[in-house]
């Protein structure tokens, strides 16, 4: 990004942005009380959901949107709300021929796309700093009439087996007739948000667009728990100006200038009841009465006395080609503050631009390229702008409010009844506020990592919430999701906390010993659930149902196997070979300070062990994990008969043994002297057990090594992972070995076949929903687990231990490079490649070949496992911007 110096009369201060973070950390000055919370999407959600058997998607439509108020959270259009989201602020679009007006992002539900839900629109986050002192968005509006049906009937013609039919491959967008709209917000002060839109007519006529900035009130007094409505009236203002005003219990007065004397439209944000459900005698100021005025036609629509819970103001821009025109707005508490637009405000973006770029420019590399400080830049904002004040309390849920009917019966059985504790109210960091705008525990474990190289205090704020007695279940449960909290993630969150500790020590010179102290105790009531619940036999192997990785198995492994018996999951006894490692380099870190964690230290050595020892079962009359023959690790069925069987799917299931190691280094075994006593007693005790423990010299002392794969299974399963015909894509570690494309695993069960083919895009299955796929594609998070262990294992090795990369080569390398190669090939992803193209953008020309789309860098779920194409959410920086964080390492 270019870098704009403000003038030499004001230079900024050193690091501002750095100086806001330390002020809201203390307390001081609230730099965060306003950002991005506004959801993309609250229709189609749990939340939302009051009918009896959970059909979310149908019981609130896209066609509800615009008419209903919504009773938990509010969506909008490049939005910005306070933290509680009681006052909320977004644009609308009128291109003069849409139905209804643009006024949030259009999308498939679960049952209209031939792949599941699916956002078809092109929106992009460009920039934001971690207080939202400056933001920026970019949305694509086409000129034309948006094809909304279209877009639902093609899909839904569509089968699994068919490309997703997307907004481009309507034509929509051809000879350029589309309107670019930029919306910048920066802070003049923690309370004075100066907003800047700017549109664009790229296509090659004169053509018009109705803007609609808009601020209105969550609907928080229909529900009969508090009558208190908040008012917006509009007051006198400069002559250039437009303004409303409107004082709120929380925040108090406050003002929103419009530059340029716009007209004002007020409505409530209220239901439509009479376009809903044929009430005559509904109010006739409600919801999507500002949609009626602007679209309909109807001048009555808009209340005249200019009062309400909700307020636009109606922009007419008429732009000749390549023309742009931009609109000036301030949202403040500063009665002094009466300027839109102008020199001493367009400078306030100036400074706030530059300050950003000095803050990315001291994070990043030295030698990092300008191509991957851009996508490093955008998948920063990604997860930036992917905070969403979340809303839910299931208690008032199930039983419903007072103003409202009485939920059904069904529900009080049915999903999440058994979570009436959890009560959120929160801002969180979101997979995807479209396609995910819920928290998944597992997702926000690894948006925590890039996150805390911008801002460590929210990512441990993050990890700490989940722990929280009002977020984690009384038995120990970490929440999963909405659509079934009970359901069960991988256990990563002691991993990302462990992560976000060094992180920050690394960067400040010490750790936060008192958050590692706070996370862990709550760890050891989640460690013991997992404990209690999901090691069936006591054996110390897992069940932990699908683990987030959706379609991956045979079966549903959530639901009863149609074989009865069940499943002994190579991948959740993996996990909790993991989780045993994190807990004690947790324990051993918090013993440096004080001794009483060394015997808890103790318990998870020994406990990983025991892991060990099971998985392997060197010896034992149980059935191994690891599968002698082929040599690799794989789930294993038992029937009720007893029989056992390997189910061989060559997947990630058998890599994520690899995630299970540690190396204990003598500084720090000798300066606990309890643990060490105690290790070295089990170790001369258990010689069934000391096995799994290797030892080496080093620097005149002793280092121990603990992982689930032993240097020579190691070798073996490396063999496959590292394997272009099998695991290794050009882009990374495929979730499904390419063996079973030709190879496809098939199990016959009562007459019914059972498979697992190798599907390297979409998932032609409707498990799970069918809207992610993990039958071959390539899925960021776990490669980065699996480049983290190598470089593991390489640090207890060395470089004498090499392997063959890729596999047939011939070429050996040690394990530190071959973390280094896989690294290099998910960044290439998104750096554009010798012809100029991004992988990412698969088969669209249009995004390879116009410089106004190719800059503009989607973060998708998953990737095509043959040529890197991006799949699934459009928008999953959650997880997927742990690009960022391989950019970084890539330079330091």
């Amino acid at each position: 990004m270019a870098k704009t110096r403000p003038s030499p009369s004001a230079p900024p201060p050193v690091q501002a942005e750095q100086q806001r973070l330390q002020e809201d950390a203390r307390r001081e000055k609230h730099w965060k009380r306003w950002g991005p919370y506004l959801s993309e999407r609250a229709w189609g959600t749990v939340r939302e959901d009051y009918s009896s058997y959970g059909t979310a998607w149908e019981y609130f439509p896209h066609d509800h949107a615009r008419s209903r108020a919504y009773r938990w959270n509010e969506d909008g259009l490049a939005g910005i709300s306070d933290r509680h989201q009681f006052v909320c602020f977004a644009i609308a679009l009128w291109n003069g021929r849409d139905p209804i007006l643009k006024e949030r992002l259009f999308g498939l539900t679960g049952n209209e796309g031939n792949h599941g839900e699916d956002v078809k629109e092109y929106y992009y986050y460009l920039d934001s700093t971690p207080t939202h002192s400056y933001m920026k968005y970019l949305y694509k509006y086409p000129q034309g009439e948006f094809p909304y049906n279209r877009l639902v009937e093609e899909n839904r013609r569509r089968g699994r087996r068919d490309l997703e039919f997307e907004l481009i491959d309507t034509g929509v967008f051809d000879e350029d007739r589309y309107f670019d709209v930029v919306v910048e917000y920066a802070k003049a002060s923690p309370e004075d948000l100066l907003i800047r839109i700017q549109v664009c007519n790229r296509g090659p006529d004169l053509a018009e667009l109705t803007l609609l900035p808009t601020l209105w009130f969550r609907n928080t007094w229909s529900w009969g728990l508090d009558v208190r409505r908040p008012r917006i009236k509009a007051v006198e203002a400069a002559q250039d100006l437009s303004a409303v005003e409107f004082i709120h219990d929380y925040y108090g007065r406050r003002r929103l200038l419009f530059g340029g004397h716009p007209t004002l439209l007020f409505t409530e944000n209220e239901t439509n009841t009479r376009r809903l459900y044929g009430d005559a005698h509904g109010a006739r100021y409600v919801k999507d009465s500002i949609n009626d005025y602007i679209v309909r036609g109807d001048k009555e629509a808009v209340n005249p006395e200019q009062i309400g819970s909700k307020v636009a103001a109606q922009y007419v821009l008429s732009l000749e080609p390549g023309a742009t025109e931009t609109v000036s707005l301030r949202l403040t508490n500063d009665g002094e503050a009466a300027r839109c637009g102008g020199g001493a405000f367009n400078d306030v973006f100036t400074q706030r631009l530059w300050e950003a770029n000095e803050f990315y420019d001291a994070l990043a590399p030295a030698d990092l390229s300008s191509d991957a400080r851009l996508v490093q830049r955008q998948a920063f904002a990604g997860l930036l702008w992917s905070k969403q004040f979340y809303h839910y309390d299931i208690s008032r849920w199930l039983k419903g409010d007072p103003a409202g009917p009485e939920p059904p019966r069904e529900r009080l059985k049915g999903r999440n009844a058994d979570w009436t504790h959890l009560y959120n109210a929160d801002v969180v960091s979101m997979p995807d506020k479209w396609e995910y705008p819920w928290y998944a525990a597992w997702d926000l474990a690894f948006h925590c990592i890039p996150l805390a190289v911008v801002d460590p205090t929210f990512a441990k704020e993050q990890l700490i919430l989940m722990l929280r007695e009002w977020y984690m279940h009384p038995n120990g449960q970490i929440p999963a999701y909405e659509w079934a909290f009970g359901d069960v993630n991988p256990p990563v969150h002691a991993w990302a906390a462990w992560r976000v500790y060094k992180i920050e020590k690394k960067r400040k010179g010490a750790g936060d010993r008192v958050f590692l102290e706070r996370v862990f105790h709550k760890l050891l009531l989640n460690f013991t659930w997992w404990v209690n619940r999901k090691d069936a036999e006591g054996k110390n192997i897992f069940q932990g149902g699908f683990l987030g990785l959706d379609n991956i198995g045979v079966f549903d492994r959530s639901a009863p196997l149609p074989t009865g018996g069940h499943i002994e999951q190579s991948d959740a006894t993996s996990w909790m070979g993991m989780y045993c490692l994190n807990m004690l380099s947790i324990a051993l870190e918090l013993a440096r300070g004080n001794r009483a964690y060394e015997d808890v230290a103790s318990k998870f050595f020994e406990h990983f062990v025991y892991i060990c020892r099971a998985m392997n079962n060197i010896g034992g009359e149980q059935i191994e994990l690891w599968d002698r023959e082929d040599g690799f690790f794989y789930d294993v069925l038992h029937l009720p008969d007893g029989k056992t069987c390997h189910m061989k799917v060559r997947s990630m299931v058998g890599l994520i043994p690899l995630f299970a190691v540690e190396t204990l280094d003598s500084d720090l075994v000798d300066s606990l002297p309890r643990f060490k006593h105690r290790m070295q007693w089990f170790i001369e005790n258990k010689p069934d057990f000391s096995a799994h423990v290797e030892t080496q010299s080093h620097d005149g002392g002793v280092r121990r090594f603990l992982s689930l794969v032993d240097r020579h299974r190691l070798r073996s399963v490396l063999r496959y992972m590292l394997d272009e015909q099998e695991f290794l894509s050009p882009y990374g570690i495929r979730a499904l070995s390419r063996y079973h494309k030709d190879h496809p695993y098939v199990l016959s069960v009562m007459g019914r076949e059972h498979r697992v083919d190798y599907e390297p895009a979409e998932s032609g299955t409707g498990l799970f929903g069918g809207n992610s796929n993990w039958r071959g594609p390539i899925w960021f998070p776990v490669n980065y687990l699996l480049i983290e262990s190598l470089q593991k294992f390489h640090y207890f090795l060395g470089d004498g231990y090499t392997v063959e990369y890729p596999t047939g080569s011939g070429r050996a390398i040690p394990l530190n490079q071959v973390a280094a190669e896989l690294s290099r090939r998910l960044t290439h992803l998104f750096l554009l490649d010798r012809q100029g193209r991004r992988p990412v953008f698969g088969g669209a020309k249009k995004f390879h070949a116009d410089p106004l789309w190719r800059d503009a860098i989607p973060f998708h779920e998953y990737f095509h496992g043959d040529n890197g194409a991006g799949i699934g959410a459009s928008h999953q920086t959650g997880w997927t911007g742990l690009v960022a964080k391989l950019i970084q390492q890539s330079g330091e």
